[in-house]
C-alpha cells in the first residue's frame, strides 16, 4: 500500500468521524432550517432589531438574516412551517402560538408576562396603532375602547397591558365603518378589541384587512384605511406623519419543532443561527 493511499484512507476516515460521528460539523440531515417572516413585517423588523440582525448605517438598515432563510408572510404560515420540519427554528407573537410548536427560554427565561414586565425576558416589542390626525369620530371612538378600562382588560387576557389604570369606556352609540389594516400578529388583538366593542356598540361596522405593519402604515398615510395596526416602533420617517398609540406588548417566541429536545438558548446563539452562522444543530447541541 502506497504511503498516498494510507494518506488518503486517514483523512477519509477523520472526516468520516467529524461529520458522521457527531463531530464538529455534525450530519446535513441536522442543518438548522431558518424561517423567517418577510419584508415588510413588523415581527420581523423587531425581531431584527432586539437581536442586532441588522447593520445599521447612515440612516439605513440592512437586515443581515441568512439569505439561506425560508421567508413566510403570515404568522399562521410560519407555525405551520416550523411544526412540519423537525429542524425549523422560527419566530412569532407570543400571543399566536399554539400546541404544534415547541417555545425556547431565552438566557434561561421563558417569555411569560412577568419576565416580559420584568425585563428578564429580552425579546419583546410594542403593538401599535398608527392614526393620522384627521381621524374620524368613528375610528375615535374605537380607540377610545382600545385604551379604555375594558379595551386593556381584552389586551391583559394574551399580551401585556400598556395602562392598568385606565378609565371605563363611555357608550356613544355611534354608528358607520372603521377600517383597520396590518400587522397579521396585532390582528388576533385587534379582532378580540371589536370583538368587546361590538358588544357594547354594535352599531359601528370594524373592518380588519390583515397584511404586515408596513402596508398597514402604508395604507394609513394614503388615507385608504383609518388605523394601521403596527408589531414594532415607527421608523423616524413614519413618525413624522403618523401618530403611533402604544396598546399593549408582546413577546416575540423563539419556536422550534416539538422533535428538537433543546430548551435553551442563549440570545447570542439565537443571533447567530439567524445570520447563518450557526448551520446545523449540533454546533449548539454539541
Amino acid at each position: 500500500m502506497t504511503r498516498m493511499l494510507v494518506r488518503y484512507m486517514v483523512y477519509a476516515f477523520i472526516l468520516f468521524a467529524l461529520t458522521g460521528c457527531g463531530g464538529i460539523s455534525g450530519t446535513r440531515e441536522d442543518d438548522i432550517t431558518v424561517v423567517s417572516r418577510e419584508d415588510g413585517s413588523g415581527t420581523r423588523g423587531a425581531f431584527t432589531d432586539l437581536l442586532g440582525i441588522e447593520k445599521i448605517g447612515q440612516g439605513t438598515r440592512k437586515d443581515l438574516t441568512t439569505k439561506e432563510a425560508i421567508v413566510v408572510n403570515k404568522t399562521a404560515v410560519m407555525l405551520n412551517t416550523v411544526a412540519g420540519d423537525k429542524n425549523a427554528i422560527g419566530y412569532a407573537s407570543l400571543g399566536s402560538l399554539d400546541d404544534h410548536v415547541k417555545v425556547l427560554k431565552i438566557n434561561g427565561y421563558e417569555p411569560s408576562d412577568e419576565n416580559i414586565a420584568k425585563g428578564l425576558y429580552p425579546v419583546a416589542r410594542p403593538f401599535l396603532i398608527a392614526t393620522r390626525d384627521d381621524l374620524s369620530p368613528q375610528a375615535q371612538d374605537f380607540i377610545d375602547f382600545i385604551l379604555s378600562k375594558e379595551g386593556q382588560e381584552l389586551a391583559g387576557q394574551t399580551y401585556i397591558a400598556v395602562d392598568n389604570k385606565a378609565a371605563p369606556y363611555k357608550e356613544t352609540n355611534i354608528q358607520g365603518k372603521v377600517t383597520v389594516a396590518g400587522s397579521s400578529s396585532v390582528a388576533p388583538l385587534m379582532e378580540k378589541l371589536k370583538e368587546g366593542y361590538n358588544r357594547v356598540n354594535p352599531g359601528l361596522v370594524i373592518e380588519i384587512q390583515m397584511s404586515d405593519s408596513t402596508s398597514g402604515i402604508s395604507s394609513v398615510m394614503e388615507g385608504a384605511i383609518d388605523i394601521g395596526m403596527v408589531s414594532r416602533d415607527l421608523r423616524e420617517s413614519e413618525a413624522n406623519v403618523l401618530k403611533g398609540t402604544e396598546i399593549a406588548i408582546d413577546g416575540i417566541a423563539i419556536i422550534i419543532n416539538p422533535e428538537n429536545k433543546l430548551d435553551n438558548l442563549e440570545i447570542e446563539g439565537v443571533g447567530k443561527i439567524f445570520t447563518g452562522e450557526y448551520t446545523n444543530w449540533r454546533q449548539i447541541h454539541g
